[in-house]
């Protein structure tokens, strides 16, 4: 009697397995949920510290090759939600820097975006170590060298350089997420550089 009264309180009715069944995917399907509300803050941020990761590495490359690079960042009202490096040919056009994997233009997705400010930073100050004219002195495109029917081939100048002297245009690129429907709120990430890397990231907002 003892070993039979054993056997059945060591089992599990039917009632009580679905039971366990019910519970344990009432549990999968919150952390589901919480996981996927906080999924697109955390790739936000993913993105933001990559950028600052890659773009203070090509920095380092720039220095140590003694190259002039271009970076270029198109907003989501272009083509391209993302960015890319550029870097001057032999006819002083603007190409694709694509030399190893840390080069690799990046695309957002369209439910992120970015902004873009190159004026009226926090930081600057008139006597900032990068100097503007450099830009205009030796890495400008002229006009006169577009022939007429090449201008879609033609690649936009980046809005920020990063020098072999190791200087970098000053700016401050926000990642931005702005959900427009569910409870979640807004969430940005700004990454900032000053004339010099390394660059900064800020906490995440959720106003700019």
């Amino acid at each position: 009697m003892h070993s039979l009264r054993g056997r059945r309180q060591s089992g599990f009715t039917l009632l009580e397995v679905m039971l366990v069944l019910l519970l344990m995917g009432l549990v999968v399907g919150t952390v589901s949920f919480t996981s996927l509300s906080s999924s697109k803050e955390a790739e936000l941020e993913e993105q933001a510290r990559r950028f600052q990761v890659v773009v203070n590495m090509v920095s380092d490359f720039a220095v140590l090759n003694q190259l002039q690079i271009g970076l270029r960042i198109e907003t989501a009202e272009t083509e391209e939600n993302g960015y890319y490096f550029v870097t001057l040919d032999e006819e002083q056009q603007w190409q694709r820097f694509e030399p190893e994997r840390l080069f690799t233009p990046v695309a957002l997705e369209e439910e992120f975006f970015l902004e873009l400010q190159l004026e009226d930073l926090p930081w600057q100050q008139e006597d900032s170590l990068f100097d503007n004219r450099l830009f205009d002195e030796t890495l400008s495109v002229s006009e006169d060298s577009v022939e007429i029917g090449d201008e879609e081939e033609q690649l936009p100048p980046p809005q920020v350089l990063i020098l072999s002297s190791g200087e970098i245009t000053p700016f401050s690129l926000t990642f931005g997420f702005e959900p427009t429907f569910g409870n979640e709120g807004p969430v940005y990430f700004q990454v900032m550089a000053e004339d010099m890397p390394p660059l900064t990231i800020s906490e995440p907002l959720d106003a700019l």
